[in-house]
């Protein structure tokens, strides 16, 4: 039994330490994608959980790339992954100098905050609402369409 619980005890503290690692971002993709390789691997791909920037052909997509470029790109992060979205990419959380990269961009005006299930609020959703309030970034100008609704519209940038 004993010998049963520390198989147990190990499982589960190698699958966490599996899920949360640090390294280096060595590329964005757009507003909210970059790649981040450990000290031991190839750079992984990371989608950051609970915000969708603009589409890159959208208003205001590359000024979200830009802004997550010069926060995060080649700078040393903590990342928590938390499963693969439709795609196959890593969904996580991502943090610079402790600082939620995820709520940053949020809060800054460079992306919206997730919706579950287009009803139920993500986490981030009050820095969406005072950025929204304060029109920062993408909410100084009228008509900001999601980026959702978007690509139901005129399908991904290409």
């Amino acid at each position: 039994m004993r010998a049963l619980l520390m198989t147990i005890l190990l499982l589960v503290a190698a699958s966490t330490h599996a899920r949360t690692y640090s390294g280096e971002v060595t590329h964005v993709t757009d507003g909210d994608t970059l790649w981040v390789r450990s000290a031991r691997g190839k750079p992984r791909q990371v989608r950051l959980r609970g915000v969708d920037a603009p589409e890159l052909c959208q208003p205001f997509g590359r000024e979200a790339r830009q802004a997550l470029a010069s926060r995060v790109l080649h700078q040393r992060v903590a990342v928590s992954l938390s499963g693969k979205d439709d795609y196959q990419r890593w969904l996580g959380t991502v943090r610079s100098d402790g600082e939620d990269v995820g709520a940053w961009l949020v809060a800054q005006g460079y992306a919206w905050a997730h919706r579950w299930r287009r009803q139920a609020s993500g986490p981030y959703a009050a820095l969406e609402a005072k950025a929204r309030e304060d029109r920062r970034g993408l909410w100084s100008e009228r008509g900001a369409l999601d980026p959702r609704d978007f690509r139901k519209l005129h399908g991904k940038c290409h």
